[in-house]
Formats: structure tokens, C-alpha cells, sequence
């Protein structure tokens, strides 16, 4: 059985964490001699998390199970102003009722990352607005007074406006204090973020001990990038594998991904160990290896069944070419359509070019049959099932 120092050098060496501040040292000894309370923070601006998220979720549950006060922080004051952190101008601010929908939601989906109902040590879900919207305009002057203009003007994104000639809000400037004051009315021990949030987590580091006297660690995670293109996970962009899908969706966002992201998702995304993930061989064998990730990270989010089942379907629909009876059904009054118009039907977002282009590519299977010409027409009292390129499955239906 390991014991406690051998657990926390695991989690410490992993490769998740890429920073602690002020030492990795100082953290270890802290953890294994006191009861420490951590904390993430998260603005909910958005309906869905990804697996960039999910490894932050994951790695505090694994502090909790040691026997750590755990807390997950929505910021439903500052989502309404908007951190302009990965932004070259201001976001766009949402109101409180669409920042609790949001939380709600995000609860749900880091559910089976992190344990909410432990009767001994469960993980707790606090708001900001608790004690921001508290702030009279005095103690806004005095939490102002804890920093300066040129600090503030220290932050990257600010900087590149700067030089962009491009407007810096007045509320976007006091974004940082607000951030970091929720480290004091916490009184935190550890800050757990993303290595883009370090300015705001600093500035919650100073305010604690300027206020309480009391240091606090920031332990920094990777952002999960490509190696290669350096292209990160965007909830706001809609790229990555998101946790709000269904396992067969995952599933196939996870296989979708190129093949030098499956050891950045073993290492962040399951705890498989270090030596199981070198013997996959990922170069030499890289759909195993990403076969093996997928239905690993499934079955930790949506249970083991399920991705039995999501690994079955991607095999008989893209590896044997099997038609899914699942696919979705559209329904028409029309006896004949032309290929083109089944497409319209099918891919409404795509536009008139584009369906001329992926019907010219040789990407459009309607019944089997490899089609070229847009203008074939088919009849549909039959109905029509359509592939267009590797995913993307529907019916046609007569009415």
C-alpha cells in the first residue's frame, strides 16, 4: 500500500502541474503536515466544459480523497464582468441568471470527476457574489489600494491592447482585484489554476497577505496544447472534447484528435501510470493507443457500460462501415429530392458552396452509393440514409 508522501509525489510528478508558488518543496512539506484548503475558480460563461477543464477537476478530487478541504469557486459576480485574460477586447457580459443556469449545468457535468456528497469530506460549491456584491464603493477604495495602475498594466492581454491602440474598460481593470480578493473572504490555502490565470491568482496571493498576513500557494496547471500547432481547448471556440456529449459523441471528439495529443490526454485526462502509458507504444501504434484513451476517458465520465458501448459503436461505424440506426431522421413531404437538396436538408448550417464542394470531393454516400452529381435525384417513400464524410450520419423520411 502506498503511503501518503508516496501519493502526493505522484500527483506532484505527474506532469499536470507545471508551477507552485512559491516552491514545490515549501507545498509538500505543507501537505504533509497540515489540513490545507484549496480552492479553483471558474466563471461560468458558457454551457460546456472540456477535458482541459476536467483534468483540473480531477486533480482536486485527488487532494480531497487525501483528506484536504476542496472548494469549487463559481464566479457569478466576476462572469458578469468578464476576464479578458485570452482576449484581445472585452467579453461579453452575461447576466446572473444565465451565469446560475451555467453553474448548474457545470455541477452536473464535473459530477463524476469530483465527489459532492462524501459524508466525511465532500467537495463544496461556493459563489463570489457572496461577499462581492457585499463591496460598498469604501471597500472598493480599499481593496484599490492595494495595488497600482503599473501593476495592473503588467498584464499581458493589457499590454498588447496597449500597443494594438485598442480600449482597456475601466471594469476589466479591477477584474484582477475582484479575482483576487476571493482568496481572502475563502482565506485559502492553495489556489489551484491555469497557468493563463497566474497574474489573477498573484494578485489573490498579495491581497491575503497584505489583508490576513497569511501566504498562500498557487499551483499552476498546463493548458493541455498541442505540441505542435499550440492550439489549446476553447469552451468559447468550440474546439476540444467537451464534457456536456454523450459517450458516443466523446468518443468520437476524443478519436477525431491527432494522434500527438493521446499521451497529453493519458497523462491529464485518466491515471493510468506513467510506465502503462510509455509500453502503449503511442508512435508505432497509434490507434490502439488513442482507442485505449477514449474508451478509458468515457468510461471514467460516463461509466465503463457506456463506453463498451461508444468503443462498439465507433468500430462498426467507422471501422466497419456500419450505418447507425440511431442516426437522426428528417422528414420530408417530398417524393424526389436531388442530392443537393438532401444535403440541404441534412447540413441546414452549411452553405450552398459547401455542399457543392463536399459533393465534388466524393465525401456524400446516399444509400450506399458514392454520389458526384448534385443535381441525381432520388426517391424518398423508401427513405435515404446519408453519409457525408467520416461522422456525419442522418435519414430522409417520407412523410
Amino acid at each position: 500500500m502506498k503511503t501518503k508522501e508516496q501519493i502526493i509525489d505522484e500527483i506532484l510528478d505527474r506532469g499536470i502541474i507545471v508551477d507552485i508558488i512559491p516552491s514545490k518543496a515549501e507545498f509538500k512539506q505543507r501537505l504533509l503536515n497540515e489540513k490545507l484548503r484549496f480552492f479553483i475558480g471558474a466563471d461560468p460563461t458558457n454551457t460546456s466544459l472540456h477535458l482541459s477543464h476536467a483534468k483540473n477537476f480531477m486533480l482536486l478530487e485527488e487532494f480531497r480523497k487525501l483528506g484536504y478541504e476542496v472548494i469549487v469557486l463559481f464566479g457569478d459576480f466576476t462572469a458578469c464582468i468578464g476576464d479578458p485574460s485570452d482576449r484581445n477586447s472585452a467579453r461579453a457580459r452575461l447576466t446572473p441568471e444565465q451565469v446560475r443556469e451555467f453553474s448548474a449545468d457545470w455541477v452536473r457535468q464535473i459530477s463524476p470527476l469530483i465527489d459532492f456528497n462524501d459524508k466525511v469530506n465532500p467537495a463544496k460549491v461556493v459563489f463570489n457574489g457572496q461577499w462581492l456584491n457585499k463591496l460598498s464603493m469604501h471597500d472598493l477604495i480599499e481593496l484599490a489600494s492595494n495595488t497600482t495602475v503599473q501593476h495592473l498594466l503588467e498584464r499581458d492581454m493589457f499590454q498588447k491592447r496597449i500597443s494594438e491602440n485598442r480600449p482597456i474598460h475601466l471594469h476589466e481593470f479591477l477584474y484582477p482585484l475582484f479575482q483576487g480578493f476571493d482568496s481572502v473572504a475563502l482565506d485559502a490555502d492553495v489556489e489551484m489554476c491555469g497557468i493563463d490565470q497566474t497574474f489573477n491568482a498573484l494578485m489573490g496571493r498579495t491581497l491575503l497577505k497584505k489583508l490576513k498576513n497569511k501566504d498562500k500557494f498557487i499551483v499552476c496547471n498546463n493548458l493541455m496544447e498541442n505540441p505542435i500547432t499550440g492550439e489549446l481547448m476553447s469552451k468559447s471556440r468550440g474546439t476540444g472534447v467537451f464534457l456536456n456529449t454523450d459517450a458516443n459523441t466523446m468518443f468520437g471528439q476524443i478519436m477525431s484528435l491527432p494522434d500527438e495529443m493521446i499521451r497529453i490526454l493519458l497523462i491529464n485526462n485518466t491515471r493510468v501510470p506513467l510506465a502503462e502509458i510509455e509500453a502503449l507504444d503511442i508512435e508505432h501504434k497509434p490507434m490502439t493507443a488513442k482507442l485505449f484513451t477514449a474508451k478509458t476517458i468515457v468510461g471514467i465520465l460516463h461509466g465503463q457500460q457506456q463506453a463498451e458501448q461508444a468503443l462498439q459503436h465507433f468500430q462498426d461505424t467507422f471501422s466497419n462501415k456500419v450505418f447507425p440506426e440511431n442516426a437522426p431522421e428528417i422528414i420530408t413531404e417530398k417524393q424526389t429530392l436531388s442530392v443537393f437538396d438532401v444535403l440541404k436538408l441534412g447540413l441546414s448550417s452549411q452553405s450552398n458552396s459547401e455542399i457543392r464542394r463536399l459533393v465534388a470531393q466524393g465525401g456524400v454516400i446516399i444509400n450506399d452509393i458514392r454520389q458526384n452529381d448534385e443535381k441525381a435525384v432520388f426517391e424518398t417513400k423508401l427513405g435515404l440514409k446519408v453519409k457525408v464524410g467520416k461522422k456525419t450520419f442522418f435519414k430522409v423520411l417520407c412523410k
